[in-house]
Formats: structure tokens, C-alpha cells, sequence
């Protein structure tokens, strides 16, 4: 569905992930412990092979100086998303290039923009995303959600370093969203439009 006046690209159909592949991740993902402390760093250092200029922009990220909950937060988001579609779209997921990276980033920053001019109109950047990547972007908002939660608990979440790891991951969420290959003869949506 294309949202008027959006400055983010549709998401082709064929790219966009499933819940039950997001279940799965999360399953593979959600133990705890030393062994699943290791195996996350596994998994991340998997993610700097595959989509290195992606991984370069989430470690900058995560590279600042991050409370705790954001940090492990940012870790995990980014592995899973990567992971999704990884295993989504396997064998059709291309590595995200500097420029496609920019142009992600352009997209963001224009539809922000866009959406702080229109204040009329009810969508906001995080709506926009929910209609490309519904999944995904309900799948962070649960982590997400469940981090400042235990803001209330007495632990100390600084709600701007969640904002910033969430708008992180929403940016590799987008950017893996066109990284994705048409499967064989399906014709891309640009290619109708040539």
C-alpha cells in the first residue's frame, strides 16, 4: 500500500517478512544465558560478513555510549531483523551497498520531514513502516515496548538511546526490504514501470 505523499519507497511484495519467520528468529534468539550470550555474537559477527556496510552503521550506533537495555536492545533487534531476512529470503537477499544504505537513510530523513510539515495528516514515519513492513515493525515495537516497560519497574532505560537504536534498526529494516531479489519470473514492480 503506498501512503500519499510518502517519501519511502513501497516494498515489493515478494520482500516482505512474515510473522512466522519473526516467531522462529525470536525462538532461536530468546534464551538466555552465557551460551545464548554466544551465540548472539556468532550471529553478529555472521551479520558483519553478509551486510557489511549495514553492520558498520548499526556498530556505530551501538558504539556510543548506550545504557544497558539500549545496547542489548540494539543488539538483538539487529541480528534478528538481519536474521529474518536472512532465512525469508534466502539466496535472494543481496549485501546492502553504501549508496543504497544513504539512500535508506534519505528516505527516513525526508519522510520525517514530510510528516512533520503535514501534522494534519495522522501517519507518522512509524505507521509509514508498519504499512511496508508490518511484521517487523510490530516485532520491534513489542521489544521496544517491553525495554521502556521496564523503565517502570525501577530500572533506568534512557528513552532517547531506545529511540535511537529503534530508528536504527527501522533504517536496516528498510534497506534490507529493497536488498531483496524478485523471485524468478516475478517481474519487479520498477522493471513495469521502465
Amino acid at each position: 500500500m503506498w501512503v500519499r505523499g510518502a517519501a519511502i519507497r513501497p516494498v515489493p511484495s515478494y520482500a516482505v517478512v512474515n510473522r512466522s519467520v519473526l516467531v522462529e528468529v525470536e525462538r532461536a534468539l530468546g534464551e538466555e544465558g552465557d551460551e545464548a550470550d554466544s551465540e548472539l555474537e556468532a550471529w553478529f559477527e555472521k551479520f558483519e560478513k553478509t551486510q557489511p556496510e549495514l553492520a558498520a552503521h548499526i556498530n556505530r550506533v551501538l558504539s556510543r555510549p548506550l545504557d544497558e537495555t539500549a545496547l542489548a536492545l540494539g543488539y538483538f533487534l539487529s541480528v534478528a531483523v538481519w536474521l529474518a531476512f536472512d532465512r525469508a529470503f534466502r539466496g535472494r537477499l543481496r549485501a546492502v551497498s553504501e549508496d543504497a544504505l544513504t539512500a535508506a537513510e534519505t528516505a527516513i530523513a525526508l519522510e520525517e520531514e514530510l510528516r512533520a510539515a503535514h501534522t494534519e495528516e495522522p501517519l507518522e514515519l512509524d505507521d509509514v513502516m508498519a504499512i511496508e513492513q508490518p511484521a517487523v515493525v510490530g516485532f520491534l515495537h513489542e521489544h521496544v515496548d517491553a525495554a521502556l516497560d521496564a523503565a517502570s519497574h525501577d530500572v533506568d532505560v534512557d528513552v532517547d538511546d531506545v529511540h535511537l537504536v529503534y530508528r536504527a534498526v527501522l533504517l536496516e529494516t528498510l534497506a534490507l526490504s529493497h536488498a531483496v531479489d524478485a523471485p524468478e519470473g516475478t517481474v519487479a514492480r520498477e522493471e513495469l514501470l521502465a
